[in-house]
């Protein structure tokens, strides 16, 4: 597929202290490619380099080395700006106007006025779930989910072929989460491809093809979600889950085997190292008059694999 993002070692410096200034480095000769009709995840804990890079795909940094290309130009290439969408984490506007003349005002920067702007502003606004009492209310009236609402609706406004995303779940409830995730979706569905920073484990779980873990400015992790998850195949161990018996009844098969048995709400799981134990642990389960209600192989969490990989910037 076309890889629309190219990130080529690119490295951020900052400047620190008042009379003796000296070198921090944020990001370090980071590489990595984004193909077109993805949703990618940004992840990394507090200070890892994501909002830096994000910035300087937005050319609101300047890299101190390296280079970077989005749907095959420069990031310098101003024209190419017309073709993209961002929001920030904290979106910040002309807090006088209303969303809905916000909205207009970004529509005529892209060239689209009159008839048109009006019914592409209200079909953005219902679209990230602002009332429409609230269209003709003054931002600095809003709270902050509703500012992200805003955020995201003027980041579509040019019909973008490239969204980037500043922790896009910032400052919304639950049902706010659920409706932007069904927009982002509905995005790639459309072949609009998504470049996610966030927080949000289960989010990134519930929507990227693909995903980079950085740490302390440098990559640590990237590829797709589920081979990124996966255990080795070697190494892959499965859960069967069964019901209708104790766990104390497979106490046995699970010295011999070295399996993990224990009670589960809807019955009882036995882990077992190998997908060869299988056909043993149902012999086990049969004889002690259990039924089977699943098997599946164990996959590491996503949090378990962030932890992982970003739990020391030093190593």
């Amino acid at each position: 597929m076309e890889k629309v993002i190219e990130i080529s070692n690119l490295s951020k410096d900052y400047e620190t202290g008042f009379w003796r200034k000296k070198k921090v480095r944020a990001l370090y000769d980071l590489s990595l490619s984004v193909e077109s009709g993805q949703i990618f995840g940004f992840l990394g804990g507090n200070g890892a380099g994501k909002t830096t890079t994000i910035k300087i795909l937005m050319t609101l940094l300047f890299p101190s080395a390296g280079s970077a290309k989005i749907l095959g130009h420069d990031i310098s290439d101003v024209s190419m700006h017309s073709q993209i969408g961002y929001c920030p984490e904290n979106p910040y506007f002309y807090d006088y106007l209303t969303a809905f003349e916000l909205m207009n005002y970004f529509g005529e920067i892209f060239g689209i006025s009159g008839t048109k702007q009006k019914e592409r502003s209200a079909e953005l606004l219902t679209k990230v779930g602002l009332a429409e009492k609230d269209w003709n209310k003054q931002l600095r009236k809003f709270s902050k989910g509703m500012l992200q609402r805003v955020g995201l609706a003027q980041s579509l406004v040019n019909d973008p072929k490239i969204v980037f995303l500043d922790e896009p779940m910032s400052g919304l409830d639950p049902m706010g989460r659920r409706e932007i995730r069904e927009l982002i979706a509905g995005l790639r569905e459309t072949g609009t491809t998504v470049f996610m920073s966030t927080h949000i484990l289960s989010d990134v779980e519930a929507l990227c093809d693909e995903v980079a873990i950085l740490r302390g400015g440098k990559l640590a992790a990237t590829g797709k979600l589920d081979d990124l998850l996966a255990t080795g195949a070697e190494q892959q161990s499965f859960e069967i889950t069964v019901s209708g018996i104790s766990a104390a009844a497979l106490s046995n098969f699970a010295s011999s085997a070295g399996a993990n048995v224990k009670e589960k709400a809807n019955g009882v799981s036995l882990e077992v190292g190998s997908e060869s134990q299988i056909d043993a642990a149902m012999k086990a389960v049969r004889e002690n008059g259990g039924r089977l209600l699943s098997v599946q192989p164990v996959k590491q969490s996503l949090e378990e694999l962030f932890v992982e990989k970003t739990k020391s910037a030093d190593s």
